[in-house]
């Protein structure tokens, strides 16, 4: 299977299976459109009247090599695989929910401002280290562990992600692990001492803003309606300093509010952050900040706008990494990965203030995917493994899409909650992933 499309002038060809990446001439461009379906002397008949025969005699000499390398119309190597992978899963992250309760009241808020639909409560102490001790114990003989720090607002209970960060890392010598910190704020409550800490003992932070005051003011509201961008701006240009410009993201959701948000991206760059992050928004069908059919075409642009920009920086040396143009073209990470995703479900699973067991936050309160408890260790394998078994092969159109080796298949919350099932992917979603890849590697082309 490839892929082939032409962006701001470059022809890019992209060969599924192998990963292999080609930036061809025009003539190669045109042949692939009858290669392997007509005879060379079919193909040159047909493009006679653009091009010459020796021309393209040449251009099929080149293809046929690559084909000969495995590097053209590859077969594919990993459905055998996946069908023998018979590992037993093995949890390696968890996200806390230190808090469900949050200082803000964003519009888009998939977890209803911060509760997930039920009372505003804190996760106490004993229940992180339960969390810890789970995590402990499910990760089987994996040393590096990760915990995400999220809500809500963590920093509303920052004296008990204090204490689970203490109680990890006196587990690490004595259990042969190590824990690795991140956590995710909105920024009002951040000061020294906690940036201190953070800074400390947080390996990753991911700061919230959605980009230019107007927009995120918008959305982004205090409980008593107001804006919070003056108060978290210069916050978070304090944290992307010492930290010295790595280690962060700084993170916003784009609406059908604003579906220009290239101009967000760019503006948080002009603030000086260096690693970026804007997303699509999920949400609700008809909500009036849901993303439809019809915006696809003005958010393409916004993809190519916001490429040629990441390209013209990074010339004049004021360059910025942005989320999803950090394309991996080694084919790493290993094949599982590459596969099935994020693990959400059976490698990731999210804990409430309760301790309840989800398969990540996007499931917190859908009572028909709570797995156990840390509490008393309980995990429900069943769920567990109906999450492991879904992959690029078993999510619907995903076998035959030349992303699938990108995206892993797309996100299995999304997929749920549009179409109520985990194995048919959200279609908005992949439409907008497909142009961010092939931006991505538009953008690897400008290097050759």
């Amino acid at each position: 299977m490839i892929h082939k499309f032409s962006l701001m002038g470059t022809n890019i060809v992209v060969d599924v299976n192998s990963g292999a990446v080609h930036v061809v001439d025009d003539i190669s461009y045109d042949i692939l459109d009858y290669y392997q379906k007509f005879t060379s002397e079919e193909i040159k008949e047909k493009l006679s009247l653009k091009y010459d025969a020796r021309d393209i005699d040449e251009a099929l000499e080149e293809l046929d090599s690559l084909k000969a390398e495995g590097l053209l119309y590859s077969e594919d190597p990993y459905r055998n695989y996946v069908s023998k992978n018979e590992r037993e899963s093995v949890v390696k992250a968890l996200c806390l929910h230190i808090s469900h309760d949050c200082n803000l009241r964003c519009k888009y808020c998939f977890a209803s401002t911060g509760n997930f639909g039920g009372e505003r409560t804190m996760m106490s102490s004993e229940v992180g280290k339960k969390a810890i001790d789970f995590l402990i114990e499910k990760s089987k003989n994996r040393r590096n562990l990760e915990v995400d720090f999220f809500g809500g607002e963590p920093l509303m209970n920052f004296d008990v992600v204090k204490e689970i960060v203490e109680y990890g890392r006196s587990k690490e010598k004595e259990c042969g692990k190590n824990f690795r910190f991140t956590l995710t704020t909105n920024g009002l409550l951040l000061n020294e001492e906690n940036i201190k800490y953070i800074n400390e003992n947080m390996q990753n932070i991911v700061l919230s803003i959605d980009g230019r005051k107007e927009v995120n003011d918008k959305m982004r509201l205090r409980v008593d309606g107001t804006g919070c961008y003056e108060s978290i701006m210069p916050k978070f240009k304090h944290v992307a300093q010492l930290r010295k410009q790595d280690n962060y993201y700084v993170r916003g959701t784009f609406t059908r509010e604003n579906l220009d948000f290239s101009e967000d991206v760019i503006h948080l760059a002009d603030e000086g952050f260096e690693q970026i992050s804007v997303e699509p928004v999920v949400a609700a069908k008809d909500s009036g900040l849901d993303l439809r059919e019809e915006d696809l075409p003005k958010l393409f642009e916004e993809y190519k706008k916001l490429a040629r920009e990441f390209v013209r920086r990074r010339k004049e040396g004021k360059g910025f990494n942005f989320f999803h143009f950090m394309i991996d073209l080694t084919q790493g990470p290993c094949i599982i990965k590459r596969l099935s995703g994020c693990g959400s479900g059976h490698e990731y699973l999210a804990v409430t203030p309760e301790g309840d067991i989800y398969p990540c936050h996007q499931f917190v309160g859908n009572g028909k995917f709570k797995m156990g408890n840390v509490l008393d260790g309980t995990l429900n394998k069943d769920i567990q493994n109906y999450f492991k078994n879904s992959n690029v092969y078993t999510r619907k159109d995903c076998d035959s899409c030349w992303v699938k080796f990108y995206c892993s298949g797309g996100c299995a919350a999304n997929s749920y909650q549009f179409n109520g099932d985990i194995n048919i992917p959200y279609n908005i979603g992949c439409e907008l992933e497909k142009k961010r890849v092939e931006c991505a590697l538009w953008i690897k082309a400008q290097d050759i």
